[in-house]
């Protein structure tokens, strides 16, 4: 049984056309993927992956998702951390009735809700236009196809 992941930046070995020769072919120039007659949609959806817009629409995507989820699994680490060893410190008034460990807490949702703003933000700016344009581009292809 092989378990390929889909959204790898790579084709995995074996799924390049080949010539004549038997040698692999290059995936193609980067840019928008032109459809060719007589492809599947599955042969469409191998382009587009393949293809360097996509490509650039996933590093932008990790640049972001892995540093923030790093950064905020540190955080709420940290916090427990804390919470369970530092007994005095989680305990220390800050105000009145609130103590630190009150604050902490709050503060994980406040950086929930903040992360995920960031996160919209992010998307918006940096990767929507360029993944509607994907989406437009694989959906001008499969058109006509019998699905």
């Amino acid at each position: 049984m092989r378990l390929d992941d889909p959204w790898c930046e790579e084709p995995p070995p074996g799924w390049d056309e080949l010539d004549g020769a038997g040698n692999a072919v290059p995936a193609g120039p980067p840019g928008p993927v032109l459809p060719r007659q007589g492809h599947s949609a599955a042969d469409i959806y191998l382009e587009v992956q393949r293809s360097e817009a996509f490509r650039e629409v996933r590093r932008r995507y990790r640049r972001f998702v892995v540093p923030a989820s790093v950064a905020f699994l540190l955080w709420y680490v940290a916090y427990v951390v804390a919470a369970t060893t530092a007994h005095e410190l989680m305990a220390r008034p800050v105000l009145g009735a609130v103590n630190v460990a009150m604050v902490a807490g709050l503060g994980q949702f406040c950086t929930t809700f903040l992360l995920t703003w960031a996160y919209a933000r992010h998307a918006r700016l940096r990767r929507d236009r360029a993944a509607l344009d994907l989406r437009w581009d694989t959906q001008e292809m499969t058109r006509g196809m019998g699905r």
